[in-house]
This record gives C-alpha cells, structure tokens and sequence, in this order.
C-alpha cells in the first residue's frame, strides 16, 4: 500500500534536517533556498512496541514491521502559486502526496537564514497556505467553466452536486480558508470534494521544529501556532530537529533513551511523527505471528476481513472463507495461541467482520 506524506515547509525551517532523522537518507540539508529540489523518498519504518512482545512469546527473532514513506519536498516561497522559485514542480509534488507535515520554524538561531528575514511560524503557515490557496483556486475556478452551464440548464445530477460543491469550496478559498475546512452532509457532495483532488483539502500535521530546550514543553512560538490552528481540526507536533538529528548519531539504543531522559523526553521525536503521519493516513496494523515470524500488515481503517487478506496475496482475498482472530491484549495475557484458544478467545470471523488495529490474524481461504 503505496501511501505517502509529504514534508513541506518554507526553506531552512528543518524540513530536511527532519527528513534526515526519519530515513537516514541524508538530504543535503544545505542553508539556501531549492538545496532539495528533486523530491527525496523515505521509505520509513513504524514504530510498533507491539512485534517485540509477541516475537519473544512465540520465540522468533525474525520481525518486520510495516512502512510509510515519506516525501521531502523542496521549500516554497511567495508566489510559487505562479510558477515562481520551480513553485509549479513543487506543487505537483505535493500533489501526489496523500497528506502533508509542515514544518514551521520555532526556534532562533542567527547562524540559519530566514528566508524573510525573521522568525514568525504564523506569517510562514500563511504564506504557504495562501500558495496552495490560490492553486486551488485556479483549479477550481477552471473546474467551474466546465460545468457550470451543465449544471444550470440541464438534468445532470452529478454535475448539480460538483457545481453546489466548486461553489462552496471557492468561497471558503476566497475567504482564506482551505478546502479541508468545509463539511458536505451527503455521500455525494463528499466524494465530488474528494474526486477534485485539492491541496488544501489534504490531510494536515504540523510540525514545530524548536531548540533543544523547548523539545519536551514548546515555547512561545508554539502556543501561536496552536492558537491559529484550533479550528482546522489538525494535530501539532512538537520536535527538536536537530536534538533528533544529535540522538540518531548515538550508536545503541540506551545511549538513544539517556539522551531522551536529559531532554525531558519519553519517546524521540521522530517515533511520534512516524506514528502521527500513519494516523493521519488512516491507516491501521493487523499483525501475524508464527515461529518463522513475526510481521505487520497496513490496512485502511474500516476494512472488512477479506480486503485486510488481499494485502498479503489477492488470492487470499479472492477465496477468503474466514479468518481466526485473536486479540493483542489477550495473546499477551496468555502467552501464546493455545492458551488462547483453551480460554475461548479465538475468535472465528466472517466476511463482513471490520478488522481492529493491533488484530493478530490466521486467513483460511481457498483458490
């Protein structure tokens, strides 16, 4: 399942010091504007303290966990809208994208450029909104040549709804909001909204990259953005890039939690992106568990059993005849898939039961 997040953000806000952490891919994260023009692909694993627990009941040493890649797009400016500073590539890039983490800078450091001068994580969250703000609206004000006479004159129904839709959504966008802001009550009006495809209709998480002072409280800057954002509906998040970037050097993992400890942190940075970005996705994780392995499967929040099989072979989903499920918390209290069973916890489901995050899943299917 090819789902993706695009990191955006003006330059130098540490989008690709962020990146870095995430994938060790080592962006160039150089200190100028376009130092990543060509969009860098991570293919990031998720944290899940889940597989460890299981693997050592069922005594394997062989665990894969699931993954979600992540896109570093290039930073835009004012007016990348029109074209300007390569704005139409970056556009399209985070177009592709299925949800999108802007990284706002809150922090100050005179050693790193602000593109405009001064740090203001309001003005930057504006400036880029407006940007794909007004990419919207060229689409949608073209969308609304198309059908607007269909929908006026003639019986289409399926033109009434997007011309009601466009309508809606452009005055929103007029307005200085993004579409993501504007409810529709039917199924139809929902997936018009959904098939235009917009920027700012895009599931949104925003990252606040501070000092390593400010990692485990936030600052000032922080509680603006929090402030802004309160009726968009969106998470914030809260990171020290490049206290991430110092912690991702250190060779063992206990190394890793002491650095954490003296920050005042429970878990890294990067861990609670990775997890926010899945959730952001809607995205959810059954899990298979033998002696050969231990593995975990991404599936769509409210997937029925037989699309959740096809993810392994779409042959298990073409024949799927039931699928036995036990739950993570009762494996754990057991200890294994016989003491589960012996206590009537196993569970035997059909083709309409929705599959839980976290479900350890047997598929018995026939081709």
């Amino acid at each position: 399942m090819s789902l993706q997040c695009g990191i955006v953000g003006l330059p130098n806000v540490g989008k690709s010091t962020l990146f870095n952490c995430l994938s060790n891919a080592k962006a160039q994260s150089a200190n100028f504007p376009f130092c990543t023009i060509e969009p860098n692909v991570g293919v990031i694993t998720v944290p899940d303290e889940r597989l460890a627990k299981l693997a050592e009941l069922v005594k394997t040493t062989k665990i894969i966990p699931t993954t979600v890649e992540i896109v570093d797009i290039a930073g835009l400016v004012k007016g990348a809208s029109k074209g300007e500073g390569l704005g139409n590539q970056f556009l399209g890039n985070i177009r592709e994208t299925d949800a999108i983490i802007h990284v706002l800078r809150c922090f100050d450091d005179g050693n790193v450029v602000h593109v405009d001068g001064s740090v203001d994580p309001v003005r930057d969250k504006e400036i880029i909104d407006t940007e794909l703000q007004l990419k919207d609206l060229e689409t949608v004000e073209n969308r609304i040549k198309r059908v607007e006479k269909i929908a006026q004159v003639g019986s289409d129904k399926n033109a009434k709804v997007e011309y009601q839709v466009l309508s809606a959504i452009k005055e929103a966008l007029l307005e200085g909001k993004n579409a993501r802001s504007v409810e529709f009550d039917t199924k139809d009006e929902q997936m018009a909204a959904r098939n235009l495809f917009l920027l700012t209709s895009k599931p949104v998480l925003y990252v606040c990259n501070v000092d390593e002072n400010s990692a485990a409280t936030g600052n000032e800057y922080v509680e603006r953005v929090r402030e802004v954002v309160k009726d968009e509906g969106a998470e914030i998040l809260v990171v020290a890039a490049q206290t991430e970037a110092d912690i991702a050097e250190l060779e063992t993992y206990e190394e890793r939690q002491e650095f954490l400890k003296d920050v005042g942190l429970e878990e890294s940075g990067v861990n609670r992106l990775i997890k926010a970005a899945y959730k952001m996705l809607d995205l959810e994780t059954y899990i298979t568990a033998g002696e050969i392995e231990v593995r975990a499967w991404t599936y769509k929040r409210g997937w029925k059993a037989p699309q959740c099989a096809g993810v392994i072979h779409t042959d298990f989903e073409k024949g799927f005849i039931r699928a036995q499920v036990i739950k993570y918390e009762d494996f754990i209290q057991y200890g294994s898939e016989a003491a589960v069973r012996e206590a009537g916890l196993l569970h035997v489901e059909g083709k309409e039961y929705v599959v839980q995050d976290g479900d350890i899943m047997h598929f018995l299917f026939n081709v």
